[in-house]
Parts: structure tokens; sequence; C-alpha cells
């Protein structure tokens, strides 16, 4: 979906206000940010996508490091994710699933975050990606 259809769809819906959300889906930023106490936030982000490549254990890092991109652009630190994935079951294999799955496991295992558990339910497509969680010191966000 295109910024600008998001931005029509977001219109419509009403805002829920709490002091404690300091950055929203209102700015198109990479991540959500919500404070903590006087000194840290959380950053949280969600980003999944269709194959973009052949080889599935670098579909499943390209994927993880797609999502847990978005935490550091924030000026976050990931420390948790949740896969979440589809797949057409009569065509992709346990086999294939569990390279995906590796290949996120390592990339977040790069950046200290704990996968931590996940989502999968059946698609027509394959889908892979990761909810990611991360933490930020309140003088270095960074938002749009």
């Amino acid at each position: 979906m295109s910024q600008q259809a998001l931005a029509q769809v977001l219109r419509q819906l009403p805002t829920y206000r709490n002091e404690n959300v300091l950055v929203n889906s209102s700015t198109f930023d990479d991540a959500g940010v919500y404070r903590l106490d006087r000194h840290r936030a959380l950053v949280q982000t969600v980003d999944f996508f269709t194959p973009i490549v052949d080889d599935a254990f670098a579909y499943g890092q390209i994927a993880a490091a797609n999502a847990l991109s978005d935490v550091f652009a924030m000026g976050g630190r990931p420390i948790t994710a949740l896969n979440l994935m589809g797949f057409p079951t009569k065509l992709v294999s346990p086999k294939t699933i569990t390279a995906i799955l590796r290949g996120g496991l390592e990339k977040a295992a790069e950046v200290g975050c704990a996968i931590i558990g996940g989502h999968s339910i059946r698609n027509p497509e394959p889908i892979y990606g990761l909810a990611v969680t991360g933490v930020v010191d309140l003088r270095n966000i960074l938002a749009n």
C-alpha cells in the first residue's frame, strides 16, 4: 500500500491519545515509541513480506534485518522479536521453513535480539518477518 493510500485510510480512524505515546503512525516513522519512565521508551515495529530471493536462509536474514533496522532507525536497540510467518503448507517444505527461520534467528542474534515466539498461518503466498520490540533512551529518539 502506498504511503498516500495509507494516509487516506488512517485519516478515517479515531486517534487514541496517550501522553506516553511519543511517536505513532501519524508521522510515518519506522516504528512507534512509547515512554516507559523518565529515561527510557519502548520502540515497536512489525515488518514482513513475500520472498525477494530464491535462497530460503537469505530470505529469512533479509526479512529479519529489515524489521530489526526499523528499531535502529529510531535510535533504539532491539531486545525481543516474534516471528510472523505464513506459508502454503502443501507447497513449502518444513526444511525450507526451517531455513527461513534459521536465517531470521541468526540475524537477530547478531544484534543481541532474542526471538521469543511468534505466530504462523496458512497463506497462499509465503510471508515472513518479525514484530520487534526495542528500547531507546529518551534523549536518543530519532523521528521524522
